[in-house]
């Protein structure tokens, strides 16, 4: 199933076994014998320096259990970062969630509130927290405006004490999306429509909140 839905080149899955206790599937993934690591710093191909101890990455849980990638990280000798970790493709930095565990738990947070998710998936509140942070983030880094034609306005209490927020969104037949976030309801708050398309909606907010 996993070389099917999740096929990674340069690397192999070996093994999977079943931790009862824990009720965990826990698969080993090694590299491929004669694939060069990718340094994470500058994403080009290096030599082996070393490997490091065995990391998890979780993966989208199967039948209930959870299921968990065990992977000993090579670190790369770059000829222009130096001595970094490599880069895998099936995960992000330093996350313990693997990109499609990421995917997978912000789907499901659209449908459902962010502690339902975690309850759900027996996962945890700050692990779906992340999992949306990286969905938006990717989706602001490939985000392309275009031509605007029709925009509306709305707000939104988001605490108690008359505390709104106001919500510009694009209404197209084809293009249905969120575009800006501000503080209050007032007109003041409503920048002028060239700086809302080119603005993080969450450095508008200052970096309190994410759409």
């Amino acid at each position: 199933m996993l070389n099917h839905y999740q096929r990674y080149p340069g690397f192999v899955y070996e093994k999977a076994r079943l931790c009862r206790e824990t009720q965990t599937i826990e698969i080993s993934v090694r590299s491929r014998k004669g694939s060069r690591p990718m340094c994470s710093g500058c994403d080009r191909p290096g030599t082996v320096y070393d490997h490091l101890s065995p990391r998890r990455f979780e993966f989208v849980p199967l039948w209930g259990c959870m299921v968990v990638l065990l992977y000993h990280m090579r670190r790369v000798d770059c000829r222009t970062c130096g001595v970094r970790v490599e880069a895998v493709p099936w995960g992000v930095g330093k996350h313990q969630l693997t990109k499609a565990y990421m995917l997978f738990l912000a789907h499901w947070a659209r449908k459902l509130s962010w502690q339902e998710t975690a309850r759900s998936f027996h996962s945890t509140w700050e692990k779906v927290c992340q999992s949306v942070e990286y969905v938006v983030q990717w989706g602001l880094e490939h985000r392309q405006l275009g031509p605007i034609t029709a925009i509306g306005v709305d707000e939104i209490q988001y605490a108690r004490g008359h505390k709104y927020l106001t919500l510009v969104y694009q209404i197209e037949q084809q293009c249905t999306r969120l575009l800006w976030i501000g503080r209050e309801r007032t007109t003041d708050v409503l920048p002028p429509m060239e700086h809302r398309q080119n603005a993080d909606p969450r450095t508008s907010l200052g970096g309190g909140l994410t759409p």
